[in-house]
C-alpha cells in the first residue's frame, strides 16, 4: 500500500487526517516537531518522524507516495516564522518531494493566496507566503493539488461543500474536520489533473464540490 507523509500532522487539522487515515488502513508517515504530540494515536501502520522544518527534513520522504503540506506558523506567531514555515518549508518540500519522486503534492494553502493584494492589510504577509509557495509547487513539475481554504471554524464536520466562494463573506468558512476529510478524500481520489480549488462549507458532496 501507498505510503503518505503528513507535514504537520501534529496540528489541528493534521491530526485529524493522521487519525482518519489510520483508521481507513493507510500507511502514514507523520512528520512533527515534537513526537509527544501524537503519543495519543494509534495505528500499526503509523511511522513518526521527529524533525524541525527549519532544518533539513528530505529524509521523511522516502517512499512516499503522497505528501500533505498542512504545516503552519500559527496565529500567534510573527513574520519570521510566516516565512520559514508557510513559505520556505512549503517550498522545500515541494523540492524534496520532486527528488523522491512522490506521485501527488497536496497543498494547503489559503483564501486569499490567489491575490494577495486584495486580502486584508495585516494578512497580506501571510497571503504572499501562501501564493509563492503555491506558485513554487505549481512550477515543480509534480503532480499537485493546492486546496484554499475559508476561514478555519472548530465547528463539527457538516459533510457539506463547496468551491464557490459564498455571496456572503461570513459564510466563506469551514470547519476543520472538514477540511481534514477532504484531505484523505484527495489522497485516495487518484487524479491524474493537477488543480487549484477554494473549498467552503456548503450543500455539495466532496466529489462534486472537487470535481
Amino acid at each position: 500500500m501507498e505510503r503518505t507523509l503528513i507535514i504537520g500532522a501534529s496540528g489541528q487539522i493534521g491530526k485529524q487526517v493522521t487519525q482518519t487515515m489510520l483508521d481507513g488502513g493507510h500507511f502514514v508517515v507523520a512528520l512533527v516537531r515534537d513526537t509527544e504530540k501524537l503519543s495519543d494515536l494509534n495505528g500499526n501502520t503509523l511511522s513518526v518522524i521527529e524533525a524541525d522544518l527549519s532544518e533539513d527534513f528530505s529524509h521523511a520522504f522516502k517512499d512516499c507516495s503522497n505528501v500533505i503540506f498542512v504545516a503552519g506558523s500559527g496565529g500567534n506567531t510573527g513574520a519570521d516564522k510566516t516565512l520559514l514555515i508557510d513559505l520556505w518549508a512549503a517550498c522545500r518540500a515541494a523540492d524534496y518531494a520532486k527528488e523522491h519522486k512522490a506521485k501527488h503534492f497536496i497543498m494547503v494553502s489559503s483564501i486569499g493566496a490567489g491575490s494577495p493584494s486584495d486580502g486584508p492589510e495585516e494578512m497580506q504577509p501571510y497571503l504572499v507566503a501562501k501564493h509563492m509557495a503555491d506558485e513554487h509547487l505549481i512550477r515543480s513539475g509534480l503532480h499537485y493539488t493546492i486546496l484554499r481554504p475559508g476561514a478555519l471554524t472548530n465547528d463539527s464536520a457538516t459533510g457539506g461543500f463547496t468551491a464557490k466562494m459564498p455571496d456572503n463573506k461570513e459564510d466563506a468558512s469551514i470547519s476543520r474536520t472538514d477540511v481534514a476529510n477532504a484531505l484523505v478524500y484527495l489522497v485516495g481520489a487518484n487524479r491524474e489533473q493537477n488543480m487549484i480549488k477554494n473549498l467552503f462549507n456548503g450543500k455539495e458532496g466532496l466529489t462534486e464540490a472537487l470535481n
